[in-house]
């Protein structure tokens, strides 16, 4: 067995069962295997709170994750995952180097890695994603984080932290993605619009579906594909049907992570629908795969080659019509972060650098 020089203890709320199991937090993945290859002294531990929904240890390309199975439980059984968890957190604290913990949404994985660290004399970020920067979160108040403790996916969830809870993130570091070339898939443009995400009432797939009813009439052809799944599915389905586009929506339910990257090689305009986003890694995904992006949502302070910010449903119309209809149209990756930046930012965060990546 290896023996590692160092350790980083990753707490999460859900963590792919296996590694067949690609569309469980794919940036996540990326990260990890990031990790590996640029710091291969370093020993990754994935604590995984809620999902797998059983409990036990396994190996995922070769890191050794632990998962607590706490999906849904009651306020006992909650406080018995949070004792399991500490107790695992102690064993690795006596048993490793531990350079100090990550952890993933300013939630319940925060509250108890901060409370961890402070205990033990640890270093331990957190870092936010999106939704868990809103001011529904009670969680911030509970672990009452330092500026220097918080790492923000966004300049927009840096603002929209400080906005709901007085404190500002020191640290934006974005999840970027893997180099284009290895995505693979068919480069020819037959995908006029792509849609990719959760079918969650935040996300606002049904404008998807309007967007592509209205576009219709001036490309009778349009090509669309909208793949994911969720508690708007159904609802979904029954839209496509009442505005009678179903010739025109390729209603693909959920794909590999592999599949979706494949598809997005084939499409023109990806539209983003959702009213809120710390930011989108299937929007960066589908920018370093050749598509123009749409969304209501701006991640960065500063614009981002071919990713279109718009205000209303007629704008991001009026955008997608634009892109389509003109010949001159560019579709070429656009790769604004990587998991190799990435990697190497989270890492210097806790003054760790045995990269073997210059």
């Amino acid at each position: 067995m290896r023996k590692y020089e160092k350790s980083l203890v990753i707490l999460t709320p859900g963590f792919p069962k296996n590694e067949a199991d690609t569309t469980c937090i794919p940036f996540l993945q990326d990260f990890i295997l990031e990790l590996n290859e640029q710091f291969p002294n370093l020993k990754i531990d994935i604590l995984a709170f809620d999902y797998p929904l059983n409990s036990g240890t396994y190996s995922w390309n070769k890191n050794e994750v632990v998962s607590f199975n706490g999906w849904k439980k009651g306020n006992i059984k909650r406080l018995y995952k949070w004792l399991l968890i500490w107790r695992r957190m102690k064993k690795i604290r006596s048993s490793q180097n531990l350079i100090g913990l990550l952890s993933l949404w300013c939630g319940e994985c925060a509250f108890l890695g901060n409370l961890f660290a402070k205990r033990n004399h640890l270093a331990h970020f957190c870092w936010i994603q999106g939704q868990d920067a809103k001011i529904e979160n009670k969680y911030i108040a509970r672990i009452k984080p330092l500026p220097a403790e918080l790492i923000a996916i966004s300049d927009f969830n840096q603002k929209e932290f400080e906005k709901n809870h007085t404190i500002r993130p020191r640290h934006v570091i974005p999840a970027g993605i893997k180099p284009p070339e290895l995505f693979g898939g068919n480069e020819i443009r037959d995908i006029d619009i792509l849609g990719v995400g959760s079918f969650i009432p935040l996300k606002q797939y049904h404008l998807f579906i309007e967007i592509i009813y209205k576009i219709r009439q001036f490309f009778p052809e349009v090509k669309a594909v909208l793949s994911g799944k969720g508690p708007e599915q159904e609802r979904l389905k029954m839209a496509i049907v009442n505005y009678k586009v179903e010739g025109n929506i390729d209603f693909t339910g959920e794909l590999s992570h592999d599949k979706i990257l494949n598809e997005m090689k084939r499409g023109k305009v990806f539209l983003h629908t959702s009213n809120y986003e710390g930011f989108s890694v299937a929007c960066m995904e589908a920018l370093g795969s050749g598509c123009h992006v749409i969304s209501f949502t701006k991640p960065m302070q500063y614009d981002i080659k071919h990713w279109h910010v718009v205000q209303t449903i007629s704008e991001m119309l009026e955008t997608a019509k634009s892109i389509l209809n003109n010949p001159d149209s560019v579709y070429e990756p656009v790769l604004p972060f990587t998991t190799r930046e990435t990697a190497k930012s989270i890492l210097q965060l806790y003054n760790y650098s045995d990269s073997n990546i210059s």
